[in-house]
């Protein structure tokens, strides 16, 4: 690769900068120092490769990249079982490729017959891996359509947790970008290493599959390690402080991973995905004045630490009153309505992403969050979103786009993920 590459996405332009600020007050000294950042930035993106084979698939507690491509597909009309395992088996070995840096092939973008289209489309040519995870899923009508139609022979292996969410208060969904037989969650640390795995599996999936709706993500609004530190929304507030993180083990054994005692037995070591497009109206926002805000979400917009007081990541004390005697953190906040506390100790794993999608009609930003969340059951992510039903919040956000997909066990490696349905 050549060094240039490392610079992509705006890293050339600071390294540039840090030269000409060099020159300024010396000369050379600015220059090699940008070199040298770029080259380290270089190495850590090459080491950054996740396996795709597993106990787990991963995407899950890896820790959350800065990009995310999201896509749910439907079955195309006609296509058999066999059709369907032969997808699922071609995804999974583009996708163990492709996590490791490799094109989705052997002959990948060049080295396959001129007079034939590559199998590579070529854009990822000379990118590392750049921390790619490819997460797949199954949605509850790859298993029974809404007219009630078996096309695969596994709607008596459906779990009888998935099913379409119920209707919450706030939703205005576009049936157009919900739902999904199928749905790959693409993180990355670079853009376009996404949107090339997308893009590949799209067209790997050519007359089996099609894109039903997709959904491109920027700054990850949550952590899964104790080493990243805790990102801002589009509101401007730290957002998944109390996230569970990879090394809780216990944690994610309660309240994320399927376990062998649970039904179906071929989903155990496996999870649910909830994927929600929450528009944020931006411009409303932004005239609020910081206390209410801070009320609102019942967390400081600097430190991000509980109205009742300490830091951070002081857990939020509910009996604290303020000078006039008051609750400190609103009863109707948002940090209060989702705390486990009122929730029967209910957790999820969190793994949102910002999203703009330009301007709308108004003029105004077409922004706001898209949420994902890990959990062992849907009803943990249906009671919390009930819970949220007084949220002050729920004035500057609506819920326009909705899915929810079991997401199998890792998958062994020579096989394929959710080759357990199919056994």
């Amino acid at each position: 690769m050549d060094e240039a590459g490392l610079s992509r996405r705006g890293l050339l332009g600071l390294a540039i900068g840090a030269g000409a600020a060099g020159l300024a007050v010396g000369a050379g000294a600015g220059t090699a120092a940008g070199v040298a950042v770029g080259r380290a930035r270089e190495r850590e993106d090459a080491e950054s490769a996740y396996a795709f084979f597993g106990a787990h698939q991963a995407g899950i507690t890896t820790p959350v990249q800065d990009h995310l491509h999201f896509a749910a597909f439907d079955m195309m009309a006609r296509t058999t079982r066999d059709d369907l395992v032969s997808l699922l088996q071609d995804w999974s070995y583009a996708a163990s490729r492709m996590t490791q840096g490799l094109e989705v092939s052997a002959t990948g973008a060049v080295d396959g017959s001129p007079e034939a289209p590559p199998d590579d489309t070529g854009e990822a040519l000379g990118l590392p891996a750049s921390g790619l995870t490819i997460t797949f899923g199954f949605g509850p009508t790859l298993f029974e359509t809404v007219e009630g139609e078996d096309r695969y022979a596994i709607a008596a292996l459906r779990p009888r947790a998935l099913e379409r969410l119920p209707a919450f208060l706030g939703d205005d969904l576009d049936p157009a970008a919900s739902g999904g037989d199928l749905c790959i969650q693409v993180c990355a640390d670079d853009p376009q290493v996404a949107v090339h795995a997308i893009r590949n599996l799209s067209r790997i999936a050519f007359g089996r599959a099609r894109i039903r709706w997709s959904q491109l993500g920027f700054g990850r609004t949550s952590r899964t390690t104790a080493a990243q530190s805790t990102p801002r929304n589009l509101f401007g507030y730290k957002d998944g402080t109390a996230n569970i993180l990879a090394n809780d083990a216990a944690s994610l054994d309660e309240h994320v991973w399927v376990a062998a005692s649970d039904e179906p037995a071929w989903l155990a070591g496996g999870t649910y995905l909830v994927a929600r497009k929450v528009a944020m109206l931006i411009e409303t926002w932004d005239r609020v004045r910081l206390s209410e805000q801070d009320a609102i979400i019942g967390r400081s917009k600097g430190e991000g630490a509980p109205l009742s007081g300490g830091t951070e990541y002081t857990e939020p004390d509910f009996a604290t009153t303020d000078a006039n005697g008051a609750p400190a953190i609103d009863p109707n906040s948002h940090v209060r309505l989702a705390h486990p506390e009122h929730n029967g100790g209910i957790r999820i794993l969190r793994r949102g992403y910002n999203y703009v999608d330009g301007n709308n009609e108004l003029g105004r930003l077409a922004a706001g969050l898209f949420f994902l969340s890990f959990q062992r059951t849907p009803e943990s992510f249906i009671r919390l979103q009930r819970s949220l039903s007084t949220d002050l919040m729920a004035e500057y956000i609506r819920h326009v786009g909705s899915g929810v997909w079991a997401i199998p066990p890792g998958a062994r490696d020579g096989s394929f993920v959710g080759a357990g349905l199919f056994a």
